[in-house]
Parts: C-alpha cells; structure tokens; sequence
C-alpha cells in the first residue's frame, strides 16, 4: 500500500495525526524535499529510508515506490500542504493503477488555510464573502480557458492564489481589474515555517511591499480580510436552530 500523505504546511506539528502515525510506521519516505521541511521526518522511525525526491522525475519516483512495495515495504508519499491542491499526485496515482498498486491518500493542512491563520482572517465573513477562489496565476503551466485571474476576480470573493508570487505585478494587476483599489490583501511567505513573513497591503500598495518575495508564498485578497462583516447567524441570540432557541 502506498500512501499519498499531506505533510501541511511546515510546521511539523501541523501534520494530522494519521499522517504522523502513517510516518511512523513507513519503511520508504519519499519526500518532496524542494517544500517539506526535513523536520517532518522527525516523525519517521531510525530505519526508515528517507530518499528526496526534488532531483527525481516521475518514472523514478514510481520505480522507487513500485520496488519498495514488491518486497511488502510500507510506502509513505510526503506531499506539501494537502496533495490534492497542486500536488501532482493524478499523475502518480495513474501510474499506480497501471501497475496495480493499490494507495490512499490521508489529506493535509493546506498553505492557504495556514495562511489564514497567520494573518489572522476568516475567508468567509457573512455579508461580505462566501465564497473561496483557489487557483493560481498562468506560468509555465497554464490555466484552461475561462480560469484566468482577470475571469476570476469578477466574483469578488476571497481568492487564495497558489504559486504566482514571482508573477505578483502581472497578478494584481489582473485582480485590479474587477477588485478596488483599496481591497486588503495580502502575502505570506512559508506561512507556518519559523521564518514566515507576512506583508499586508491592498491591491494598491501590496507589489511593492512585497518586493522580494518571489517563491513559497501565499496571496490572499478580499474584503474579507479586513475583518469586518456581519455577525454569525449560528450564535445570534435571536437566531433559532437545531440545538438552541432563539431569544428574544
């Protein structure tokens, strides 16, 4: 069995306790070096073989997992943040298939939720947004038709945009185009890590607080993010629901 772990976001204790356990017992680890902290492997056992694969292409990751399970190895797959967010994990899982590997995935604390956190912000304040936009700006991977920034950015929910910080001018002004001026946003870089950085700003004045941040980093923009919206309906005194009746 090979399992797709999400390692979360850096922070070490931030992995889910499955995936903790799912590390400890692992006889392969195989990590994307590139992203995940090598203190993720704290949770792995002395005799685990920990093998990076940042340097390694896809047929070799394969052959790798493929090898450790022929001799009945337990194979853990570490994947930054959640693997299901820009992980790339359809393509092993394919693979996997084709050779008859069963897997399962266990889900991780994505980079945007702790981004979130570090600020702090709620995404989905009532009365001002509900909704969550994850995507990314269009690189050297591009996005289909109908999902690029300026498309996007016409709902004016909260976006969370995923690696596009070294695109950060080409983003914003993308964003500019639906979004005010004024909206808050913001950039954390290695939210979670012990060198996180947090810049706040608005569309406005974000590119050049944020100048030098090219990679690791989370943009998140909305209104949202200023933290000023109606109260929740769920504790409103007066608001009636299944485990409470509402006061007048």
């Amino acid at each position: 069995m090979i399992l797709f772990v999400g390692a979360g976001p850096g922070d070490p204790e931030l992995i889910t306790v499955k995936g903790q356990r799912a590390l400890r017992e692992a006889d392969l680890v195989l990590y994307a070096g590139s992203l995940v902290p090598t203190a993720l492997l704290q949770w792995a056992k002395p005799d685990a073989a920990c093998r990076d694969s940042a340097g390694m292409h896809l047929e070799e990751q394969i052959a790798l997992m493929a090898e450790a399970h022929a001799a009945g190895k337990s194979v853990v797959r570490l994947h930054t943040g959640d693997p299901s967010l820009y992980g790339a994990i359809g393509e092993q899982m394919a693979a996997l298939d084709r050779l008859g590997i069963p897997y399962r995935v266990i889900p991780g604390v994505s980079s945007f939720l702790a981004a979130a956190a570090a600020l702090p912000a709620e995404l989905t304040l009532p009365g001002v947004s509900q909704t969550v936009i994850i995507t990314r700006c269009a690189g050297r991977t591009p996005v289909p038709p109908g999902e690029d920034l300026a498309v996007l950015a016409s709902h004016r929910a909260t976006m969370a945009i995923f690696l596009s910080a070294g695109r950060l001018d080409e983003t914003i002004a993308a964003l500019a185009r639906h979004y005010p001026p004024d909206t808050p946003a913001a950039v954390v870089q290695r939210a979670s890590w012990p060198e996180q950085k947090i810049v706040r700003g608005t569309l406005a004045t974000i590119v050049a607080r944020a100048a030098g941040i090219e990679r690791t980093a989370m943009i998140l923009v909305g209104e949202a993010l200023a933290n000023e919206g109606e109260a929740s309906k769920l504790y409103d005194r007066t608001f009636s629901h299944g485990y409470r009746e509402g006061q007048e």
